[in-house]
C-alpha cells in the first residue's frame, strides 16, 4: 500500500508539473486578452439570465440555467473550499490562497470559452439525447479524426470525478465530530461502515439521472452555501481587526513562499493553481459537461452563466475558508491536515457548536459535489461505449466510496489531481482551437443584445 502511495504521489506531482501552469494559466491569459476581457463587461448581463430572464421551456436541453450552474457548483463548491483551501495553507502557506485568486481570475475568462463551447458544439449519445461536454466539442467542432483525443478525455474523467476525495474527508468529519467525542472505537471498521452509509445516500439520488441531481442540487447548494457562509461571517465578525493583518499575510507570503516550500515561488503558484483547480476546475472540462445540458439555444448565454462560477466558488468561498483558518492560527499547527484544520478553526471561534456547524455544511458540501460528479463520470462513459452502460458505471462510482473511505488522503489527492490534468489538456487544446468560432458567436450574439436589459 505504501508503494502504491508514492507511485500515486508521484504522478500527481510530474502531472502538475511547469507544463499544466502554463496551459492553464497561460491559456486563460490568452483567453482573456483574446476576448478584450468580454466576460468581465458582460457580468450584470449574466446575472439577469441567472434570474431566468431569458429561459425558453422549448429549448433543447435536460435542466435550466439555474440548475446548470447549482450542478456545477455543487460539484466544484464543496469539500475543495473547505479541506482543499487547508491543504493549501498548511502546505504552501497563506500566499498559496493569492495564485488561487489569479487562477479564478483567469479561469473566468476559460469557463467562457469552454461552457460557450459545450452548447455550441452539443452532440448525441447512443440514445440520440443531446448532450454537451469537450469529449462532443471535440469530435463535433475539430472533426472526426480527433477522436482519440475525445476517448483520452473520457477515460481520464472516468477516474477523475470518482467521489474518492469527499468520501475521504466526510468520512473523517463524522469520526473527528462524532465517533471520537462519544468514544466510539474508530479505525478500518468505522470508516467501511460511514463508507456503506455514504454509498446509500449518493445511490439514492444518483441514479434518479441528471433531472433528479439537478434538483436536488438546485436546493441543496444554495442552503449549503448560506449556512457556511453565515458561520464563516461570524468568525469573521468575531476577529474584525484580525483581518486586515490576514490579508496582508496573504499578499506578502505569495510572493516568499515561506511555508513548507521553502520560499520556493514557482512550487507556491503550482499549488495555488492545483487548488484552485480543484476548486473551480476552470480549464478541466467537468462543468462543460453540466452546462451542455442546459435549455437554451444561446451558447454565449451559457458561457457567461458559467464565469460566475469560479467567482462564487474560488473569490468568495475559499477566500472565507482560507480567513478563517489564517485568522484562528490553526494551520501553523502542523499536526493536522485536510478537513480537520478547518474543523479546528471553527471549534477554535465557536466552542462547543462549531465542529458540529461545520459537519452539516461538510455532510452537505460532500454529498452534493458526488450527485454531481457522478453525472459526469455517465457521460464520459456513454460516449465511450454507449448510455446501456451507464449505471453500472453508477455501480462502480458507489463502490468506489468504500476506498475513498478507508485510503489516505495523499494517495487520493494525488489520483485525483493527476486525472484533472489529463482531462485539462484535451479541454483546453479545443478551447484553443474553436476560440475564433466563441468570439463569432459574441459577436453576433451581444450586436443583437438589448443591452438595457
Amino acid at each position: 500500500m505504501e508503494s502504491i502511495n508514492q507511485a500515486l504521489v508521484a504522478f500527481g506531482n510530474w502531472a502538475w508539473g511547469p507544463h499544466l501552469l502554463f496551459l492553464l494559466v497561460g491559456g486563460g491569459v490568452f483567453f482573456l486578452i483574446y476576448s478584450r476581457l468580454l466576460p468581465f463587461r458582460y457580468f450584470a448581463h449574466a446575472i439577469a439570465i441567472l434570474r431566468g430572464k431569458y429561459d425558453h421551456p422549448d429549448d433543447p436541453g435536460d435542466i435550466d440555467h439555474y440548475q446548470a450552474l447549482s450542478t456545477a457548483l455543487a460539484a466544484t463548491v464543496g469539500m475543495g473550499n473547505i479541506s482543499g483551501v487547508a491543504v493549501a495553507i498548511v502546505a504552501g502557506g497563506p500566499g498559496a490562497i493569492f495564485w488561487m485568486w489569479i487562477s479564478a481570475l483567469i479561469g473566468v475568462a476559460t469557463k467562457f470559452f469552454t461552457c460557450t463551447l459545450a452548447i455550441m458544439y452539443r452532440g448525441k449519445d447512443s440514445e440520440g439525447q443531446v448532450q454537451g461536454g469537450p469529449m462532443y466539442v471535440i469530435v463535433e467542432g475539430m472533426g472526426k479524426q480527433w477522436r482519440p483525443l475525445a476517448i483520452f478525455f473520457s477515460l481520464a474523467g472516468l477516474v477523475g470525478v470518482m467521489p474518492l476525495f469527499q468520501a475521504n474527508q466526510l468520512t473523517q468529519t463524522i469520526r473527528d465530530v462524532i465517533l471520537v467525542p462519544m468514544q466510539i472505537e474508530t479505525g478500518m471498521m468505522s470508516n467501511f461502515l460511514t463508507g456503506v452509509g455514504i454509498l446509500i445516500l449518493v445511490s439514492l439520488v444518483i441514479f434518479g439521472g441528471i433531472k433528479r441531481i439537478g434538483a436536488v442540487t438546485g436546493r441543496l447548494v444554495p442552503f449549503m452555501v448560506g449556512i457556511y457562509v453565515i458561520a464563516v461571517l461570524y468568525i469573521l465578525l468575531s476577529n474584525l481587526t484580525a483581518i486586515p493583518d490576514s490579508f496582508a499575510l496573504i499578499f506578502r507570503d505569495a510572493f516568499t513562499g515561506e511555508a513548507v516550500l521553502g520560499g520556493a515561488l514557482g512550487s507556491l503558484i503550482l499549488l495555488g493553481v492545483r487548488r484552485a483547480a480543484f476548486s473551480n476546475e476552470a480549464g478541466i472540462g467537468t462543468a462543460p459537461m453540466a452546462h451542455g445540458a442546459a435549455k437554451t439555444q444561446e451558447p454565449i448565454r451559457e458561457g457567461l452563466i458559467a464565469m460566475l462560477g469560479p467567482v462564487i466558488d474560488t473569490i468568495i468561498v475559499c477566500t472565507m475558508t482560507a480567513l478563517a483558518i489564517i485568522i484562528t492560527g490553526v494551520w501553523q499547527s502542523g499536526s493536522e491536515e485536510g478537513i480537520s484544520v478547518t474543523l479546528s478553526a471553527f471549534d477554535h471561534s465557536m466552542p462547543g457548536i462549531g465542529a458540529w456547524v461545520l459537519a452539516i455544511c461538510v455532510i452537505n458540501f460532500s454529498l452534493s459535489t458526488m450527485f454531481s460528479m457522478s453525472y459526469y463520470g455517465t457521460k464520459c462513459i456513454s460516449f465511450l461505449a454507449g448510455v446501456r452502460y451507464k449505471n453500472w458505471y453508477n455501480i462502480l462510482y458507489v463502490g468506489s466510496i468504500l476506498f475513498g473511505a478507508i485510503a489516505s488522503l495523499d494517495a487520493i489527492i494525488s489520483l485525483i489531481d493527476g486525472m484533472y490534468a489529463m482531462m485539462a489538456i484535451p479541454t483546453m487544446i479545443s478551447a484553443f482551437w474553436l476560440a475564433p468560432k466563441v468570439m463569432q458567436a459574441a459577436k453576433a450574439y451581444f450586436s443583437g443584445l438589448n443591452t438595457d436589459a
